[in-house]
Order: C-alpha cells, then sequence, then structure tokens
C-alpha cells in the first residue's frame, strides 16, 4: 500500500526485498497514485507481481465505507504492509474492520513537506490510534525511533528500527561511462550527483541555486522522476546554468553509474535514512548534504564538517563549494565513507531482519527463504 510507487527511498527498499525474496511470495502493488510507477522497472525478471487495478481509494476523508472496503480487499492477502501516511489508511481499515483481515506491517520513512518542519497534530492523533492495530511499525533511523517513542508513544515489541542497507560490493566496481543518457565529463569539472525522486519534500530547487552560487566549475546530474521536474528546470534557466544540469530521469542499477560523481549530495527538507547516501558512501564519495535526519550517525566522522547544519541553500552551497576545491579530502572522506557502509550499511543484515519479521508476521518461519 503505496501514496505512489516512483521509485524514491523507501520504493527502491521495497523493491529490492521483493528481489531477495524472489519466487517465494507474489506481490500486488497498489499505488495511491496509478501512474506513479516508475519503480517497477527495478523489479528484477521472474519476480510474480501485479500492479493492482481499480483498488479502494488510500486518501479521501475517513469514513466507515472506505475503511470497509479497504479491508475487504485485505482479506484477500497473508500480509500487508503499508507505507508512511500515504498508506495510513488501511491500518485504520484493520482497526475499523478486524475480522479477516490480515496482519499489517506499517513502515515509516519520514515525511512530505507538509510535515517537514512541524508534524501536524491531527496527524499525530490518528497515527497513535492506527498504530494499535497494525503488527509492527517499522522505522529505518534513530531519529524516527526517538520520534515514534515519544511522540506516537509506541515502542517494542511494537515498534522496530531497521536499517537501509544496499549491496555495498557493487559499487566497489567501475562505474560505467554511458550509463547516464546524455552525461560526458569536461576537463576540469567536478561532478555532483543527487539520486531523488523529484517531490517538494526533496527540495531540489535549493540543491540547483546552491551550485549556482559556486565558484568552482560543477556539473550538477539529478537522477530521478516526479512532478517537480519542470520546477528544477526553471529554477536552473533562471540561474543559468541550463549547460550544467543534467536530468535524466529515472535510472535502474545506480551501482553503474554513482562512481562517475565525485561528490553526493543531497538538499531534503526532511529525511530519515536516505539510501542514496549510503549508496555514494558505497562508492568512496563524500556526502555533502543538508543534516536532515540520520545523516550525521550515517556518514564517517571524517565527513562531518560536509554536513549543513543551517540546513539551507547558502550553508549547502558552502559545504558543496569546499568539497569541490580539496580533492585530497574528498578521497580521504569517501575512503571513510565507503568503510563504514561496508561494515553497517550491507543489505544482507537488512533482509535478514524483513524476512524475519514478515515472517513471524504471518506465522511461516523459512517462507521467505
Amino acid at each position: 500500500m503505496h501514496s505512489s510507487f516512483d521509485l524514491g527511498g523507501k520504493e527502491a527498499r521495497a523493491v529490492r526485498l521483493m528481489n531477495a525474496f524472489g519466487p517465494a511470495a507474489r506481490h500486488t502493488i497498489v499505488s495511491g497514485m496509478p501512474d506513479a510507477l516508475s519503480a517497477r522497472d527495478a523489479i528484477a525478471k521472474g519476480i510474480a507481481y501485479e500492479i493492482a487495478q481499480n483498488p479502494p481509494p488510500l486518501t479521501g476523508r475517513p469514513s466507515v465505507a472506505r475503511f470497509e472496503a479497504i479491508a475487504k480487499y485485505m482479506r484477500r492477502f497473508d500480509l500487508v504492509l503499508s507505507y508512511n501516511w500515504g498508506g495510513i489508511d488501511a491500518v485504520m481499515a484493520k482497526r475499523a474492520f478486524p475480522k479477516g483481515t490480515p496482519p499489517i506491517i506499517h513502515h515509516e520513512d519520514g515525511f512530505n513537506a507538509d510535515e517537514a518542519v512541524r508534524l501536524k497534530a491531527r496527524r499525530t492523533v490518528y497515527r497513535r490510534l492506527a498504530f494499535g492495530a497494525a503488527y509492527a511499525v517499522v522505522v529505518p533511523s534513530v531519529t524516527l525511533e526517538h520520534l515514534a517513542k515519544t511522540v506516537w508513544k509506541i515502542g517494542p515489541p511494537l515498534l522496530h528500527r531497521i536499517s537501509n542497507g544496499i549491496q555495498t560490493s557493487l559499487y566497489a566496481r567501475q562505474p560505467d561511462s554511458r550509463a547516464i543518457p546524455g552525461f560526458e565529463r569536461k576537463p576540469g569539472e567536478i561532478v555532483v550527483g543527487a539520486l531523488a525522486g523529484l517531490r517538494e519534500v526533496k527540495n531540489l530547487p535549493a540543491l540547483v541555486r546552491a551550485v549556482a552560487g559556486c565558484p568552482s566549475k560543477i556539473r550538477l546530474v539529478i537522477v530521478g522522476e516526479g512532478p517537480e521536474r519542470e520546477k528544477i528546470l526553471r529554477t536552473a534557466a533562471n540561474m543559468g546554468m541550463t549547460d550544467q544540469l543534467v536530468m535524466p530521469g529515472f535510472l535502474p542499477d545506480p551501482h553503474r553509474y554513482v562512481g562517475l560523481f565525485d561528490i553526493m549530495s543531497l538538499s531534503s527538507l526532511s529525511e530519515q535514512f536516505p539510501i542514496s547516501i549510503v549508496e555514494g558512501m558505497a562508492a568512496g564519495l563524500p556526502i555533502a548534504a543538508t543534516n536532515a535526519g540520520d545523516m550525521l550517525h550515517m556518514v564517517s566522522r571524517e565527513n562531518w564538517p560536509l554536513i549543513d547544519e543551517h540546513r539551507n541553500e547558502v550553508g549547502l552551497r558552502d559545504v558543496i563549494q569546499a568539497a569541490a576545491a580539496n580533492p585530497a579530502g574528498r578521497a580521504a572522506v569517501g575512503k571513510a565513507n565507503r568503510a563504514k557502509a561496508v561494515a553497517e550499511y550491507d543489505e544482507k543484515t537488512m533482509i535478514a531482519a524483513y524476512r524475519a519479521l514478515y515472517e513471524k508476521a504471518v506465522g511461516r518461519t523459512g517462507s521467505l527463504t
């Protein structure tokens, strides 16, 4: 149960789990936005899945009729996975109509722009009511785990923290110079990369302005798709950096191209444990980013000076420029980041934790192996 299935952090993780479980599971994907489905391009061949056609709406005013329709729909499955605020009504439907509905595990990965600065009080109350019906609530970050305990008033055994992980060994390989359409490194240029769904909360126009303000010769590559694309392009045009910006859209297999960057950046208003940062670390890159979510927990200590504590585009410009102007420093920070990613964020640990939780929920140990 997704608000949308365009590729972002949570969708990338969901797809990776689908691929890891292989033929042991069949999947039905519900997207609250029927045309937002780009993440399915990353699903491996042979995985049994379908995109739900005309499911009950996940959005709208709370109503008994809508909750009943969602509960009825969910009864055909062994396990339901819901994601973020856009999927919370699946959990509320379970609370309202529990008879015959399967266990539901809710995943909270962060907030959209409307809750990036402050949580909405009504949503907090709604979450508290809904979470009591969940089999488990999963968060990826220390920051969100603390919020869940103090604001949503939930803890173990309901609350689980599972850090995001990736296949770090893939990022040690030489990147493919042809993997990004329209990209060609020019002499003397520093390449700053960002991987993100093009949504308001990712604050990507601010990243464009930050790069435009750097005195170094920088090319910005933003990989992803979403509704903010035209706004980002307009910002680049207004800043006179259209020729410096490459936006190839969604690209699968980030291990093939992340190593083409010199710096990985992130400008989000709200994050928790962004997978793109782990991908950059695994590729041996320094991270120049706003201090959102678990950023300081994630990166190596050597990378701390490149995290903008001010969380604005001026501060982001300064940390990007600091990294761009110091090639030896970039190499040292990247090496430390790579070591930390391999030691702490390999996907084997993540997949094992999710597999164990999902199997326990359905009472079938070994069923997803």
